[in-house]
Order: structure tokens, then sequence, then C-alpha cells
């Protein structure tokens, strides 16, 4: 197509010259097609935000300064006795406070902001979805938190997704860009905050862990207890970061049909770890993670501990072990995991079926899990588990 874009343009990257900012943003932004955040409102804030790049502090205030004033029209409309129009507010506060917590470091105050978006969001969700639950996965002596997205309607078991999170997002924001698409497609959908991802880390203290075929199996015997769902038609999907745990679940534990990661991970973790230090050493803008994110989710008090970790989050020694059918989407120009990073998977997965997908910008997609066009990645997800699971018993 001769007239595909050629340059990322000012709605990929809102900060130019501040990857870390233009990426949280991108994230954000993708939430718009869920209702999960309004265009204006996040505009509003980035306005005034380009101004305040050096402010160590502006991220957050503007951000929760957008989470106060729409929250509060939610609050105004429960007290009016609109009890809808309430959720859309919240969930909307919820994902903004949801991002300014994004910069601030572990701590109290982290901990405060993180607390309340989890809190406004899934105040949000339960009441515009009918057919969603929290729930509480057992693991290890305690639970795991998920939200379970039931297709409405469904007569008998039907085929499950459970899916886990990526380094940034949370199973508040999976459970609508892709549990909403699933539920549509006849699917129930457990989006489940795993150790080191969303409020397991944040409220509960739970760090990422290398064989996440542990919590993979906790997510498998809770599905497979419930009578609407078809424990012989269960798939795992990752997205971003969680394309390693997608890969390291498909390969450990094969009780699960089909696997799906949305995003390869970085094939050298710890390498591109080290290299992204390097590059925030030079300048604390120039990668999309902040200077302490990972660390935090690896548990860990230093960078170099936390690279250390970061050696045993491997596929490499695994994925011959993946035999089920196997998905991998990528984009042809993400910046954050690299292209080749999804072929190496591709070429080292044992399944004959296999299948990789890189969107360009003809196809739909340039960026990480299609944050620039994330329907086009859920719907190319979708149709390939439509093609692949097995057939229902009868």
């Amino acid at each position: 197509m001769s007239g595909a874009p050629t340059g990322a343009g000012p709605w990929v990257e809102t900060f130019p010259g501040n990857m870390v900012w233009s990426n949280a943003t991108l994230i954000t932004k993708g939430m718009a097609h869920y209702n999960a955040v309004a265009m204006a409102e996040v505009d509003a804030v980035c306005e005034r935000l380009r101004v305040r790049q050096s402010e160590p502090d502006a991220w957050r205030q503007e951000w929760c300064a957008m989470g106060e004033r729409v929250q509060a029209f939610g609050d105004e409309a429960e007290a009016a006795g609109h009890p809808l129009t309430a959720a859309n507010y919240w969930l909307r506060a919820g994902m903004y406070w949801f991002t300014a917590e994004r910069f601030v470091e572990p701590g109290e105050l982290k901990r405060s902001i993180g607390e309340k978006a989890l809190r406004l969001q899934q105040a949000g969700l339960l009441r515009r979805y009918p057919t969603m639950e929290k729930v509480e996965v057992p693991y290890e002596g305690t639970t795991l938190p998920a939200l379970f997205l039931k297709a409405p309607g469904a007569d008998g078991p039907r085929p499950t997704v459970v899916m886990f999170n990526g380094m940034d997002n949370c199973k508040e924001m999976s459970v609508l860009f892709a549990g909403l698409e699933f539920a549509r497609r006849g699917w129930h959908t457990l989006a489940i905050d795993g150790p080191g991802q969303g409020e397991s880390l944040r409220l509960r203290g739970l760090f990422a862990r290398h064989d996440y075929e542990v919590p993979g199996a906790a997510a498998y015997d809770w599905v497979a207890a419930r009578p609407e769902v078809d424990a012989a038609r269960v798939v795992v999907l990752g997205y971003s970061f969680g394309g390693y745990y997608a890969g390291r679940i498909a390969a450990m534990e094969h009780r699960y049909a089909l696997g799906v990661a949305f995003a390869a991970l970085h094939w050298d973790l710890a390498g591109w770890q080290a290299e992204i230090k390097r590059r925030q050493d030079a300048d604390p803008k120039a990668t999309a993670q902040s200077t302490f994110h990972f660390r935090w989710i690896m548990g860990c008090d230093t960078a170099e501990a936390a690279i250390e970790k970061a050696r045993s989050f491997n596929l490499a020694d695994v994925a011959q072990r993946i035999t089920r059918p196997f998905l991998i989407v990528h984009a042809e120009e993400d910046k954050v995991v690299p292209a080749p990073s999804a072929r190496k998977l591709y070429e080292a997965i044992a399944s004959p079926r296999k299948h990789l997908k890189v969107f360009t910008a003809e196809t739909g997609s340039r960026y990480h899990c299609q944050m620039d066009n994330r329907q086009v990645g859920v719907d190319y997800i979708a149709d390939w588990i439509t093609d692949n699971l097995p057939p229902a018993d009868r």
C-alpha cells in the first residue's frame, strides 16, 4: 500500500524524545475503544504535561487530578440515583489513577494510588458487566485475584481463555481489550493478576517468578472446576511480558489446549534489561519502562539483582516442550520487544501447529501488542483460537 504511514505521528509519540511518557500514554489511549478512558480527557492531561516534562511529580499530579475530577462526577451520578452513569465515570477515573501510579516509586504512596485505581476500576466493571465477577484463585497458601467474565447466554460448558498480563497492565484492562471480544464469540475469560502483576504485586506483594507453570496450573484448576467451563478447551494467553509466561505454561502445563503469546518476550531477558539499564543511565526517558519498574516486579533492591534473576526467565531450554498449537502475534516495528525475538521463539517451538503473525503498517498495526490498533490483534487471536480449538465432546 503506497499510502501507508511512514512516521510515528503525534498519536503514538505524544511526547517526542520522551519514550517513557509516550509509551505510557499510548497504553492509556489504547483503552479508549473500550470506554475505559475518554480521548478528550487524555488530551487535556497531555496538554498540561507537555510543558511540565522536566518536573518529577508532574505525571502523578496531572493524572491524579483528572482521576479526582472524573471520580467526583461518578459520585454525583451515584448520589442522584444513576448507577450505570456512575460506573462509567468510576471506570475512567480508575484508569487515570492507574496511569498516575505508573511512575511513582514503590512505597506507601504508590500502594495508596494503586489501591484506589483498582477499587474504582472494579466498581465500574462489575456494575457495567453483569456476567463478570471478582474471584480468588487458590495459590500456594494464598490466592490470586482475578476477574471471570462469562459469555452471555452460554449454553453448556464453553471454551475459556486464561489471560495473564504484561509488565505494565492489569486484569481490569485485559478483561476489556480481550475478554469482551472473547465473550462475543461465546467464550469465558479468566483475567488474572499473576505474581508480579496488577493487584497481586501492588496489594499482595507477590513478585514475578520464572516457573509460571505454578500459577498457570492454579488458574487451570480453578476454571476446570467450574461447571460452565469445557476443561478440554482451555486456552492460555499472555500479553506483552506475559508472552514469556504463556510460553512457559504451554511448555510445562499440558492441560491447556492452546497457547498464545500476544507479543513474544525478549529471547535474552537479562541481556535486554542490561541494555535497558545502559540506555537509562544515559537518558532516563529513552526507554519504555521507568528506572525502577523491572526491579520492582522482580522483588529486587537493585537493577543488577533483577538482571541476575532475569537469567532464569528464558524459554530456550523449554520451548521444545511446547507441543500443543501455539500462536505468536508480534509487530514489525515493535520498539519494546524487537521482532527477531518472536522469530527465535517460533523457530524453537516443537509443535507442528505453530504460527507466527507479524503485523505491519500495511496490515493494520506497527507497534507493541498492537497498542496502536489493538482490535486487529485481538481479532486475529480470536480467529486463530476458533480455527484451532479441539472439537467439543458430544
